[in-house]
C-alpha cells in the first residue's frame, strides 16, 4: 500500500509576484488618474503658431428657470440680445437641471430656431 505525500506547505512566492506587479499597475495607474494629464518638459520654439480658441457658448437653465450664457446669469427678456452676439457657427450646449420647467427649455430653443442657430447639442449624463 502507498501512502499519498501530505502538502504542509503552500508555495506562495508565486502569488507575490503577481501581488506585486498588480501593485505596479494600480499606483502607475492611480498616478495618471489623480494628475488628469501626463507632465512632460516641453521644448521651446522660436517660431509663434496662433491657433483660435474654438469657443463653444454653454446655455445652463436652473432648476428655479435662472438661465446662464457659460457662468453669467442672464434674464429671460435678454436671452436673445445675447443670443445675436454670438456667431451662428458657434457650437451651443444646453444644459437643464433635470426638475426644471419644461416651457423654459422650449423658450431657449424657439429662439435658437428663430434666429437660425443649428449647431446644437444637448446634453445629458450617463447612469
Amino acid at each position: 500500500m502507498r501512502r499519498s505525500a501530505k502538502f504542509d506547505t503552500i508555495n506562495v512566492v508565486p502569488f507575490i509576484d503577481i501581488m506585486l506587479v498588480l501593485l505596479v499597475i494600480v499606483l502607475t495607474t492611480a498616478s495618471f488618474i489623480q494628475t488628469g494629464v501626463i507632465k512632460l518638459d516641453l521644448p521651446t520654439s522660436t517660431s509663434q503658431v496662433k491657433e483660435k480658441p474654438k469657443k463653444e457658448l454653454r446655455i445652463s437653465i436652473k432648476k428655479n428657470g435662472e438661465i446662464f450664457f457659460d457662468k453669467e446669469k442672464i434674464e429671460h427678456e435678454d436671452v436673445e440680445k445675447r443670443l445675436l452676439e454670438h456667431s451662428k457657427e458657434t457650437p451651443i450646449h444646453l444644459y437643464s437641471d433635470k426638475e426644471s420647467q419644461f416651457n423654459n427649455f422650449v423658450f431657449i430653443l424657439d429662439i435658437l430656431k428663430k434666429n437660425e442657430y443649428e449647431n446644437l447639442g444637448i446634453v445629458t449624463k450617463n447612469d
